[in-house]
């Protein structure tokens, strides 16, 4: 709850809302529902329960006050089951009371955001129990998304992966630093680290202004870069972002930051998936962050019901 609060004042929830309401009912809402203004009167009233027609992990249910807001301001909620809940197939996730019309108007936008967000929910924690089970009970190597996300719904998906048991990476440009290759090409190792370097006080210069950077993070490709960047200070780098490494390049990785001495954190991405994530995270990487999260779920099916 505390997370969805902090995402949804960004307004970004209520600007996607107000966007899907415009484009099934009409810009600001107007004309409205065509099939129901000439099937039902104003005065008939429904019960509906929202329900999972598969086993999943519930999420979206924080976003239906909201929505009821945007779609149906005289129809009522009642969360019957917490977002992040696993549940089996059959399972009533809320009920839903008040105006036909509305309710009607309401069902589509709904299921079609808490089916997208059931469906990551869902694959992060399939994704995680599979590092967890491979890697081993004591495995401390967290899951994060990225920035691969559906263009306008970036705050619900990562809110989705924090459901199924991941973590938020950044949530975009503005804030936090991620110098990655396209950065640095053309430089040396030496170079990377000089270029780091300067980047890493600008840094500390914009944050003295005010403006928050949540960390500060520098993607390497070889093991020649990675050892540019442990000659450096620490605290300049907070993560390094180990993009493609296999296993054995990974376990390397981790030995040559733990002989550094340096506290700088470890993360892991690139082409992982099921098949790899437990090999990545036994070599006692950090972080291990996966765009498939978001980019490659499945919605899962939800249904609208009468009571």
């Amino acid at each position: 709850p505390q997370l969805y609060a902090e995402l949804s004042k960004t307004g970004l929830v209520t600007r996607l809302l107000e966007l899907a309401r415009d484009e099934d009912l009409g810009i600001g809402g107007q004309p409205g529902d065509l099939t129901c203004k000439v099937t039902l009167e104003e005065t008939q009233t429904l019960e509906t329960k929202i329900a999972s027609r598969a086993e999943l992990v519930v999420c979206g249910m924080a976003t239906i006050p909201e929505a009821v807001k945007v779609f149906a301001p005289n129809v009522t909620v009642e969360v019957k089951t917490a977002d992040g809940t696993l549940v089996p197939k059959g399972t009533t996730l809320a009920i839903l009371r008040g105006p036909s019309n509305e309710m009607l108007q309401l069902e589509r936008p709904v299921l079609n955001l808490v089916g997208r967000l059931s469906g990551i929910a869902t694959g992060t924690r399939v994704f995680n129990d599979a590092m967890l089970l491979a890697a081993g009970p004591d495995c401390k190597t967290k899951l994060l998304d990225t920035r691969k996300t559906t263009p306008g719904l970036r705050v619900l998906e990562k809110y989705a992966v924090r459901c199924g048991g991941g973590y938020c990476h950044r949530l975009g440009l503005s804030d936090a630093v991620l110098i990655k290759d396209n950065h640095l090409a053309g430089l040396d190792p030496a170079g990377v680290a000089d270029l780091v370097a300067k980047a890493a006080k600008r840094a500390a210069d914009i944050r003295a202004s005010g403006t928050p950077i949540k960390f500060f993070e520098v993607e390497v490709d070889t093991k020649e870069q990675l050892a540019a960047l442990l000659s450096l200070p620490d605290g300049t780098i907070d993560f390094i972002l180990c993009d493609n490494f296999g296993p054995e390049a990974l376990a390397e990785a981790v030995k040559m930051r733990d002989d550094s001495g340096k506290k700088v954190l470890l993360e892991a991405s690139g082409g992982v998936n099921l098949e790899t994530i437990g090999a990545l995270a036994k070599t006692g990487v950090d972080r291990i962050s996966v765009g498939g999260l978001t980019h490659q779920a499945v919605s899962i099916d939800v249904g609208l019901d009468a009571c």
